[in-house]
């Protein structure tokens, strides 16, 4: 062997041995690490969850201020270089004149060059409470001189931009809270199910076909209609996450079942129950770490689910309510087809939507082909 060649053969043996003596986690990343959309979606969908978590800060108003001069007014561009107007280089907006359609009536809004609203940073505007905890009034951005709408207005003159961020709280964390009832619920039916058999094993599979059998918008609107409609809308919004989990938790305990009716004969589990280990502790202990990469890929795919029947329901009126911020409360604005033709900036939540479940979408199948990391 050549000299050149010998450091090259090093390295392929020192990463075959690598390979041969990682742990399972260890091969689990190493493969999730090449798919890149993967990769991709779980940075985008950290960084929504940064601005879920910190909303108050990000935004420049509270989700309930108002511009009455401002009432369906489109988004306005935010510009770099000075204008025909004049005025320094850096981000701005120009105004909006407000008008009237003489043939239809209709109010309209037209740049007016002549006001220029200077964009700051980290600005003192108005006060809020951050996680409801820590008082302040530091804002990233806002402009002195006027309303900066970025994603436009809504009917009541509310900045859309700003409660889209808001409405990233409630849905974004509907998911992961909707998704540890489903876990636990899926985890010690089908945990139950799949090691006893038998009895229980039947009437848990029978509950399973009953609720997979209903179709679930229906099924969800009922149970949603069965929430007081004077109940406070926090205990209303943990309401919904567990009518979610209620319905949710069948496809997990299916998967678990599946998994344990196949490993609880292997040889592990014999020498368990001869070491005197409890059925607790085999299930706990040995059973379910054996495939939990197949767990986290499914209740990874559940979030967006979760995420989309909260925000069906809150457009249909059957779900949160007003004054609670959501992206599916902000699509009730888009209900009407008049206004979704006139105001269709309206719709921008529903890109959120839209592209919150794409990459959890895409955070699943990376998951998924890295959960069996032996596969070439």
């Amino acid at each position: 062997m050549s000299a050149a060649a010998a450091p090259v053969a090093a390295t392929a043996a020192d990463a075959n041995e690598r390979y041969f003596v990682a742990s399972q986690w260890q091969l689990v990343w190493w493969k999730f690490r090449r798919h890149k959309m993967a990769l991709v979606a779980g940075v985008v969908l950290a960084l929504m969850y940064f601005v879920a978590a910190f909303c108050e800060f990000l935004s420049p108003y509270l989700p309930g201020t108002r511009f009455p001069e401002y009432l369906y007014a489109p988004p306005q561009r935010v510009r770099l270089l000075p204008g025909a107007g004049g005025g320094g280089v850096g981000p701005y907006v120009y105004g909006l004149e407000r008008g009237r359609d003489p043939e239809t009536f209709r109010r309209t809004f037209t740049i007016d060059r002549g006001q220029r609203f200077n964009v700051r940073f980290f600005v003192r505007a108005e006060e809020y409470r951050l996680w409801g905890l820590f008082k302040s009034n530091l804002h990233l951005f806002g402009s002195d001189d006027g309303p900066v709408l970025l994603f436009g207005a809504d009917r009541l003159g509310r900045d859309v931009f700003t409660r889209i961020l808001y409405g990233a709280r409630i849905s974004l964390s509907v998911g992961l809270v909707g998704i540890f009832f489903t876990f636990v619920f899926g985890m010690v039916l089908g945990g139950l199910s799949g090691y006893l058999g038998g009895t229980v094993d039947t009437v848990i599979q029978r509950l399973v076909d009953l609720l997979i059998s209903i179709p679930t918008i229906p099924l969800w609107m009922a149970l949603a209609a069965a929430l007081p409609r004077d109940w406070p809308p926090v205990r209303i919004y943990f309401g919904i996450v567990i009518i979610f989990s209620m319905i949710g938790w069948t496809g997990l305990a299916r998967v678990i079942r599946g998994k344990l009716l196949a490993l609880r004969e292997e040889d592990f589990v014999m020498a368990g129950r001869i070491a005197g280990a409890t059925r607790n502790a085999i299930i706990g202990k040995h059973l379910l770490p054996s495939f939990a990469s197949y767990i986290i890929v499914s209740l990874t795919l559940a979030i967006p689910q979760t995420i989309l029947g909260e925000t069906a329901l809150s457009f249909l009126g059957l779900g949160l309510q007003p004054p609670v911020v959501s992206w599916g409360v902000l699509l009730q604005d888009a209900q009407n087809v008049q206004a979704i033709a006139y105001h269709a900036w309206l719709l921008i939540p529903c890109l959120f939507v839209v592209i919150t479940v794409l990459m959890f979408n895409f955070l699943g199948d990376g998951l998924r082909d890295a959960a069996d990391p032996y596969s070439r």
